[in-house]
């Protein structure tokens, strides 16, 4: 069985099947990397509409080129997606996440935190990964902590929040508002596309 939802970003829907198809996140913007650990990504690229595909637990997020509408290809990704998942063909390779991990870890600054800031770190984490990530997956996406310093909460935002026109609104009014509230030593949050 699978079923869309909506998203607050009117180019990406929620693909929502009653199996568990990946346990974890897997975000995939451009073709190449889905070639390399996704399947079923790859698959999805090659219809010419596909612009972005996020896999988690039970549902694919799936971002088109604007330039389609959901009327004229809804159809046909929620067959395939159908298919694909009954057939029971590999989603996402092994050692994906670990992958990412090792890639995040050469591209970014390391950010170690002591004393107090860890602190910190850890309360801001807590209250995304509860408030915040449950909110952001039921819309088809993700949000993941990257970053806290000299005030500034820097987030990564995946699947449908990439490229939405209302994760500013989400980001500011709602996140920000809310850590600012709980955690008083952080000013700002800033976010990074996934």
């Amino acid at each position: 069985m699978i079923y869309t939802e909506q998203t607050p970003n009117p180019e990406s829907l929620k693909f929502v099947t009653n199996k568990m198809i990946y346990k974890g996140t897997a975000d995939f913007r451009e073709k190449e990397l889905a070639d390399e650990w996704s399947p079923l990504a790859s698959e999805l690229f090659s219809f010419v509409f596909v612009k972005g595909v996020y896999i988690c637990n039970n549902f694919v997020t799936i971002s088109k080129e604007f330039n389609y509408t959901w009327e004229d290809v809804m159809l046909k990704l929620k067959e395939f997606i159908k298919e694909y998942v009954a057939e029971g063909k590999p989603v996402v390779n092994e050692g994906f996440e670990e992958a990412m991990r090792v890639l995040e870890k050469k591209n970014d600054v390391s950010y170690q935190y002591s004393g107090e800031e860890a602190e910190l770190v850890a309360k801001i984490k807590e209250l995304i990964d509860t408030y915040v990530k449950p909110a952001v997956e039921m819309d088809g996406g993700n949000i993941e902590f990257k970053s806290f310093e000299a005030g500034v909460v820097t987030v990564v935002l995946q699947g449908s929040c990439s490229g939405c026109p209302s994760s500013t609104v989400t980001l500011k009014s709602g996140i920000e508002g809310m850590l600012k509230r709980m955690v008083p030593e952080v000013k700002e949050v800033v976010s990074e596309m996934g």
